[in-house]
């Protein structure tokens, strides 16, 4: 009998790992339902923030880097993705059209390393591109035309953060993400004050009920602190090519979860795009291990 490549208690801590990431697009959505979206992010930051930059020495990172990273992963990243949540685009789409920041990530690096896009990769954007060409083709009630950009803009920041966190070196994930967020709050809390207003945030600070305070908390602890520690913890164990794929069922469980909590639609051409985008991350993801396997084989 073949042994498994991973322990399975090893597997659950994985599958745990992107059960979490998937599901919080729905957290996300329960939290926005009181508070604003820029001010929401600048809670779910001062919370990773505080108080584990009391307890985690800081990483060995200038802090330009920390800087950048924040900047980026912050304002950027959820910055965008929440604004597009607030009524742009459902959450399950959410989950699909940010995994596009697997190919922003490549076309970073390559702009950075000089390197030559391969025959596979652009098979593999084409694929992905076509499932974008589904949703676009079906805005309206689940996405609009401005949601679905802020998304990809939002992806664009993630990859920009990938590409900085890489330049800093091996650090510790929980270390890194918790002193970069320290230059993300101001800036969101600045934006904040700035589009939606000190009543605005009044407001949603006054109306939050437990469930939403939950969503917050949920949201530095669950996604951030044991989402980035559990994933650091098994790729320094294993090799990555065997970890990364698992990040595959992101957008399984996050088109689930808001089918199943939510209720949202899903109707053939999410399923159809869904299959289209996921391809081309798999393509992209597989197609080298499997080329270095034939020729291991031969």
């Amino acid at each position: 009998m073949t042994r498994p490549s991973l322990p399975w208690p090893h597997v659950a801590l994985a599958l745990a790992v992107v059960a979490v990431w998937g599901t919080n697009f729905v957290v996300i959505k329960v939290a926005l339902e009181h508070l604003p979206p820029l001010t929401l992010a600048a809670l779910r930051f001062a919370c990773v923030v505080l108080p584990a930059v009391f307890v985690l020495k800081r990483p060995p990172a200038s802090w330009r880097n920390l800087a950048g990273y924040g900047l980026l992963i912050g304002a950027g990243q959820f910055g965008l993705l929440f604004l597009a949540m607030k009524g742009h685009i459902s959450p399950g789409l959410a989950s699909l059209v940010v995994q596009m920041q697997v190919f922003f990530t490549i076309g970073l690096s390559m702009r950075l390393t000089g390197e030559q896009v391969r025959p596979f990769q652009l098979a593999a954007l084409g694929l992905a591109a076509l499932g974008l060409i589904v949703i676009f083709s079906h805005t309206g009630g689940d996405v609009t035309p401005l949601g679905l950009a802020m998304v990809l803009g939002a992806a664009l920041s993630w990859a920009g953060g990938n590409t900085v966190s890489r330049a800093a070196g091996p650090v510790n994930a929980v270390a890194y993400v918790v002193w970069s967020s320290i230059f993300a709050v101001p800036p969101l809390a600045i934006l904040a004050l700035s589009v939606e207003g000190w009543p605005a945030i009044l407001a949603g600070v006054r109306d939050a009920d437990a469930g939403t305070w939950a969503a917050v908390i949920w949201q530095a602890v669950g996604n951030s602190l044991f989402g980035y520690a559990a994933w650091s913890w098994l790729l320094s164990r294993h090799p990555a090519a065997t970890i990364t794929p698992m990040a595959l069922l992101i957008p399984i469980f996050g088109m689930g979860a808001s089918t199943l909590v939510l209720g949202e639609p899903l109707p053939l051409w999410k399923i159809a795009a869904a299959g289209l985008v996921m391809s081309g991350l798999a393509v992209n993801l597989f197609w080298p291990m499997l080329r270095r396997s034939m020729r291991t084989a031969v």
